[in-house]
This record gives C-alpha cells, sequence and structure tokens, in this order.
C-alpha cells in the first residue's frame, strides 16, 4: 500500500474525514480536545480518501483504574478503518504511526482497552506486542455521536492491554 499517507489530522481535513466514517461529531470532539493539547487525531488517507482513523488520548485516562495503575501512560483508542478499506494492514499501520508519534514524544510505553466482544481487535493488538495488563477488566466509557448531533455514552467492558515503546 504503498499510496498511503498517515499523519495528525489538518483542521480543513475534517469534513473528508467525517463523511468517510460517518462520524462528524466524534471527529469535531477530537479535533476540540487535539486543539487543546489533550490528544492527536490521526488518520490514513488513499489519495483524498480516508481510509481509517486513531486517537491518541494524552489526558488523564477517564478509568479510574488506568488512571490508578498507568498514570501518564497514553492510549490508543478508536482505531477504525473504513468499510472497503478493511484486511490491508491500514489498522496495523495506523496504530504503528500512533506509536511512532508517541516515542517522538518521549513515552515509554502505550495502552489501550477492547471491547471484549471484539476479538478480531484483541488478536491484531496482540499480534503488535501488546499483553494484558494484571488487573483486571474495566467499565470504559463508549461515546457515539446521533446523525443529529446527540451525543450517547455507554459503559462497556473492557480488557486493557499495554506495550511498552522500547
Amino acid at each position: 500500500m504503498v499510496d498511503l499517507e498517515i499523519h495528525p489530522v489538518r483542521l480543513g481535513e475534517a469534513p473528508a474525514l467525517g463523511a468517510a466514517g460517518n462520524q462528524d461529531g466524534y471527529v469535531r470532539d477530537r479535533l476540540d480536545r487535539q486543539s487543546d493539547g489533550r490528544g492527536l487525531l490521526i488518520a490514513a488517507w488513499l489519495g483524498p480518501v480516508a481510509v481509517g482513523s486513531v486517537y491518541l488520548w494524552l489526558e488523564p485516562a477517564e478509568e479510574p483504574e488506568i488512571r490508578l495503575h498507568l498514570p501518564g501512560t497514553p492510549l490508543i483508542t478508536h482505531l477504525e478503518v473504513f468499510e472497503g478499506h478493511r484486511n490491508q494492514r491500514i489498522g496495523t499501520r495506523l496504530v504503528e504511526a500512533a506509536e511512532q508519534l508517541l516515542r517522538d514524544r518521549g513515552h515509554k510505553s502505550a495502552a489501550l482497552a477492547v471491547e471484549l466482544s471484539n476479538e478480531g481487535a484483541e488478536r491484531l493488538y496482540k499480534r503488535l506486542g501488546y499483553q494484558d495488563w494484571d488487573f483486571g477488566r474495566v467499565d470504559c466509557v463508549q461515546r457515539d455521536w446521533l446523525a443529529d448531533g446527540t451525543l450517547v455514552e455507554n459503559l462497556e467492558e473492557c480488557t486493557v492491554l499495554v506495550k511498552p515503546l522500547g
């Protein structure tokens, strides 16, 4: 996939990214956080077409267990490869790009949470070197923006995985 470009999302790219993933509210929220230095939204592009994204959560984790056991550890969140572009290693390349950005910023490790039923994502992360932490499952906040812009928050039970970035 030679033509794949991965970089932090620029403001002018927001409409294309939001439309590609049917996630306008999510993109707006993440770019607001990015502008405040609380995170970094990264997208993969094939020319002008957004094919996936991932978010680096750089602020303290919302989940008390993660804040307690992994203070200051950035979280890789909301990895998504859009329909029609899956199974082409784009997800792998997004995670690798996210990890490199974290290394460049001096972080020594990264963590992520995987909803229990998302076995495919867990396999991917473990293949990339992420390992179960030793503190059990965590109730993670799941945010969904409806077409009318309404934010819906739910809790989902997750496994937390960690990887040293050395």
